[in-house]
């Protein structure tokens, strides 16, 4: 029977049932933390330069599917003016928009996914034992391991799309952008926002496989979860389905928040002014990226507490 909880002997211990009480509290020290997260940065890093021909071709894969995405929207602005009817949401102020997608998008699936899919498989193998036993907690050490590095050819191609964006709204436009340090801090702020809010709905969901034994089909429905915050959360307000779906993904899963919030308070569709309402996405991002990880922590320890070791 393992012996030590998710946190380690630093945070807490397994009762005889298997339970965990691990403290929220990390007591080792966040330097230790950082050291270890270097540790599998590095470790990544070696193992994808390993075979590097294997990770450019990569990187020209993603790179490639990306780009043909922004042709796609390209040939749809040849056609309208804007993405919904008074929204604000013109071509430069959408690839703000694009870019920013494909920023929180290329994070997650470098640092994030490849962990939550394997989640399953530390399971299946009993090697989820040996995170147990680590005087390290648990849910920090099965959710960063592997990173893979190739996924950050599209962080690049995003931060071009949003400079080249930017600029083009603060130097062509009929109502010139305005961007300074307090903008650009605010949407770095909330994709960090963002990027937790999909942290912990992907922790949460790889969590279930204690339960469920095996789940397979998370990136297949992560794929389709995801695929409704890829576009401005205009386009769901109309009729009652797209209400529904904008009501769903703004308060039960807020994921429409996540890449909503960050680009719309850098590109400013409805200048000379951020509205309101802008401000009200603002701070349910900020409170759902908070609920949201305390929640996916509560599920994570509540799985944790019904794990029979592999030599149970």
């Amino acid at each position: 029977m393992v012996e030590s909880s998710g946190g380690g002997p630093a945070a807490g211990k397994v009762s005889e049932s298997g339970a965990a009480t691990t403290d929220w509290v990390w007591q080792a020290g966040p330097r230790r933390y950082g050291r270890v997260f270097l540790t599998f940065v590095r470790n990544s890093l070696v193992r994808a330069m390993g075979f590097r021909t294997n990770f450019w071709l990569e990187c020209i894969s993603s790179s490639c599917w990306t780009l043909m995405n922004l042709f796609f929207f390209k040939i749809v602005f040849s056609y309208t003016d804007s993405i919904g009817r008074d929204t604000g949401w013109g071509e430069n102020e959408f690839f703000v928009f694009l870019g920013t997608t494909w920023i929180i998008t290329s994070l997650i699936q470098t640092f994030i996914m490849p962990n939550a899919q394997e989640f399953s498989e530390l399971i299946r193998t009993g090697q989820l034992d040996f995170a147990l036993l680590k005087p390290i907690d648990t849910q920090f050490l099965v959710s960063f391991p592997q990173i893979v590095w190739s996924n950050l050819a599209n962080l690049a191609l995003g931060v071009v799309l949003v400079v080249y964006a930017v600029v083009r709204l603060v130097t062509t436009s009929e109502v010139p952008l305005v961007v300074g340090p307090v903008q650009v801090g605010l949407y770095l702020f909330f994709i960090g926002c963002g990027l937790a809010i999909l942290y912990g709905v992907m922790i949460a969901m790889a969590a279930t496989s204690i339960w469920l034994g095996r789940n397979q089909t998370l990136y297949t429905f992560w794929f389709y979860l995801t695929n409704f915050y890829r576009q401005p959360m205009e386009i769901y307000q109309q009729g009652w389905v797209g209400w529904t779906l904008w009501g769903l993904f703004t308060f039960l899963v807020p994921i429409l928040l996540v890449v909503n919030v960050p680009a719309r308070i850098l590109a400013e569709p409805l200048r000379p002014a951020v509205d309101s309402w802008t401000w009200v996405l603002a701070g349910m991002a900020l409170t759902a990226a908070i609920v949201v990880l305390s929640g996916s922590r509560w599920v994570f320890q509540a799985a944790l507490a019904s794990y029979r070791s592999a030599s149970s």
